[in-house]
């Protein structure tokens, strides 16, 4: 079941972007061009599969335009992967089994190109088919969740400034919190308020999203020093090279994978209350930290 919905998910996306993204003639096409090779180049969806099926959860059905939201966020995440793969911040050739943004059109273009997916997903979300106050809600949830007050950009200044230094406990998870988990939070929390859900659930969602965001990094970091990069689809062993923060750095791959595990069951905690409802959302959650495998 769960391959099914991940399939479908990838499917309604892929076909929503198609529609939202300027098209590859539209001038100038370079840009053009540039977004769509980053955005089109194999991503799980797993951002926008996640809000829509929080959205499904809370709404007993699928929400009409929902899809679009799942759209606007998965524009951000691979705007921020454009960004990140720069020779000024991580530097790689590689990103999904493709060459980098930059590597294929210019690091100007590619600059540009993250900076043009970061305002098409804010015009997106402006004209998302929900009541005007969610709208608001869920576009403060989303910027926050991307901005540098425990948000993704936050999370990849303080990344960068402990690189080469031994980072503790506490650093290392507003590191990963930042960067990664709060996109992933605000995700999960935003599908909830497209659907309409109260504060009580809103932050039931939130706190499930952050849990296993949290579970995505450090299972990532585990890939990283584990698998190939054929195998990753990026260049394998990047963070051991730039001497990044990581937790199989601090604590070995067998303890980080428990500590994901740990995280994992805290985030289908979260979800208690809704029952056979939170169905999708636990088995999405689980399959997170079985990629390790």
């Amino acid at each position: 079941m769960l391959k099914d919905i991940l399939e479908q998910g990838q499917r309604t996306i892929d076909q929503a972007l198609e529609k939202l993204l300027p098209a590859a003639t539209q001038r100038p096409d370079s840009i053009h061009q540039a977004m769509r090779h980053s955005v089109f180049a194999g991503g799980k969806r797993l951002r926008p599969i996640l809000c829509v099926e929080a959205a499904r959860m809370i709404a007993g059905r699928l929400p009409e335009g929902v899809e679009e939201l799942g759209s606007a966020l998965e524009m951000l995440h691979t705007y921020s992967l454009i960004h990140d793969d720069l020779p000024a911040l991580d530097n790689d050739d590689l990103r999904r089994g493709r060459p980098t943004c930059h590597k294929v059109f210019g690091e100007a273009i590619a600059i540009l190109a993250g900076d043009a997916l970061q305002t098409q997903a804010y015009e997106v979300l402006s004209r998302l088919r929900c009541s005007a106050e969610s709208r608001v809600r869920l576009i403060e949830e989303i910027a926050h969740g991307t901005g540098t007050v425990e948000g993704m950009i936050g999370g990849q200044v303080v990344d960068l400034e402990a690189e080469h230094t031994k980072p503790n406990l506490a650093l290392l998870e507003y590191i990963h919190r930042s960067k990664t988990a709060a996109l992933i939070g605000a995700s999960v929390a935003s599908g909830g308020l497209y659907a309409g859900a109260d504060d009580k659930a809103v932050g039931k969602l939130r706190s499930f999203g952050q849990s296993i965001g949290l579970a995505f990094q450090i299972v990532d970091d585990v890939l990283d020093v584990t698998q190939t990069s054929e195998q990753l689809g990026k260049t394998a062993g990047k963070d051991t090279a730039a001497e990044k923060a990581t937790y199989p750095a601090l604590f070995g791959v067998e303890e980080s994978v428990r500590k994901a595990g740990t995280l994992v069951e805290s985030a289908l905690a979260s979800l208690d209350g809704f029952g056979a409802r939170a169905e999708t959302l636990n088995a999405l959650a689980r399959f997170l930290v079985e990629r390790k495998r």
